[in-house]
């Protein structure tokens, strides 16, 4: 006889300032990840929304504002942009390597690099090692750490750390959580958008549909890079649906003429300010 599966408990945030859009106020609506299933909860919450973060899932829930919009690649039907080939040809050297969910002081030291140049006034760039420690490794789901290195000069010793994603495993693609690399490298550019096109390949190659980016967030500078993406797909109330050539065009000019912010691509939306939280009815 086995053991009935308990519907989870849901609790939401005091509203706090939003970290995207000035002058806005945030909450989020979470739960806890834990026991034997929790990759089947990780992947149905993953559906409708919801985001890991260490041992927790949520999504925003602001009272007065739906600018935060989920959205996913539909790999197998990507086509990479003539931008996006260069960009896969620059970069084709690097060696991708699927590490266990450890982290390592190279990741923390690429990660400190990465939010002093990026987002300097981001909460995260008060994290210690240990709090790296603790994103990285708390995962009670099926999740790893993808580095992405320079060749090695000698053959033996790794090549130089300039990228990495914690990445999850859902049951229909990946869910991009973190992703970091070297914001000041003297010779290669793009490293956040070729992190993006390598799990997009690694999607297709493991037979699955999705790559999930996290959040778009209308207005939010450094969120436009994931309209970048096609097809895109956009999560409503009626459920996701296929954002159309034309709209995604308009997005895409939208973008290219936003006045670019401390944010760049691959910085997806992640963590959870727990603040004080209630039980949801």
């Amino acid at each position: 006889m086995t053991a009935p599966v308990r519907f989870p408990r849901f609790f939401v945030t005091s509203p706090a300032p939003c970290p995207y859009l000035p002058g806005r106020s945030e909450r989020k609506v979470f739960t806890e990840l834990k026991g034997p299933h929790s990759d089947a909860l990780n992947d149905a919450l993953g559906r409708i929304g919801f985001r890991r973060s260490q041992s927790v899932a949520y999504r925003p829930s602001c009272l007065d504002c739906q600018a935060c919009v989920s959205v996913r690649v539909a790999a197998e039907e990507f086509a990479a942009s003539s931008t996006q080939k260069r960009n896969l040809k620059r970069n084709s050297d690097l060696v991708a390597t699927v590490c266990r969910p450890w982290s390592t002081s190279e990741q923390f030291e690429l990660l400190q690099r990465y939010l002093g140049a990026r987002h300097p006034e981001g909460g995260m760039t008060n994290m210690d090692e240990v709090d790296f420690a603790d994103m990285v490794e708390h995962t009670p789901v099926t999740s790893y750490v993808i580095e992405y290195r320079e060749p090695s000069a000698d053959g033996v010793t790794p090549g130089r750390l300039v990228g990495a994603c914690l990445t999850d495993k859902q049951c229909d693609g990946l869910s991009m959580i973190y992703s970091f690399y070297d914001p000041d490298h003297d010779t290669r550019s793009g490293l956040g958008n070729y992190i993006i096109l390598d799990h997009i390949r690694r999607t297709v190659e493991m037979g699955m549909p999705f790559v999930y980016l996290g959040y778009w967030v209308e207005g939010s500078p450094r969120m436009q890079y994931k309209v970048r993406y096609r097809p895109l797909e956009r999560l409503t109330r009626s459920g996701w649906e296929r954002i159309s050539e034309s709209e995604q065009d308009a997005l895409i000019a939208a973008a290219v003429s936003m006045p670019r912010g401390t944010g760049g691509e691959g910085a997806n939306k992640d963590g959870l300010a727990m603040g004080s939280a209630r039980v949801v009815a």
